[in-house]
């Protein structure tokens, strides 16, 4: 099983799909990993070599920047947002969608479960 950044990827799918397991690689990233270290995109992950997995790790290593190390600077960016008090950064402290999205209906997903406010009851007939 390869291990790269401290993530095991899955043994059964193509290489370049498994690399996408790793935060902060997509298909694109995961195509040109693997054309820089001279391995087929297609080849399935238990076939690879152990000198294979080395030149995989030596390329994600010395030109992107992945998982601890971007979550890291993700986070540090939105803090830094939310610290100086722009639009962006109220947002992500209220919880509410930070790119314009309408929150009149739908936006659930940042805004949570729907609380239900009680209405005025009607009078019984």
């Amino acid at each position: 099983m390869a291990r790269i950044e401290g993530v095991d990827l899955p043994r059964d799918k193509r290489i370049d799909i498994s690399l996408t397991y790793i935060f902060g690689i997509g298909r694109n990233s995961a195509v040109a990993i693997c054309e820089k270290s001279g391995i087929p995109g297609d080849t399935k992950t238990d076939n690879l070599a152990d000198g294979e997995v080395v030149r995989l790790r030596e390329v994600i290593e010395r030109e992107y920047r992945v998982e601890g190390d971007l979550r890291r600077e993700v986070s540090q960016n939105v803090k830094m947002l939310m610290d100086i008090g722009c639009y962006r950064g109220l947002r992500h402290r209220r919880g509410l969608p930070v790119r314009g999205q309408r929150t009149h209906t739908n936006a659930r997903t940042r805004k949570g479960p729907a609380k239900t406010i009680a209405g005025r009851k009607k009078p019984a007939k």
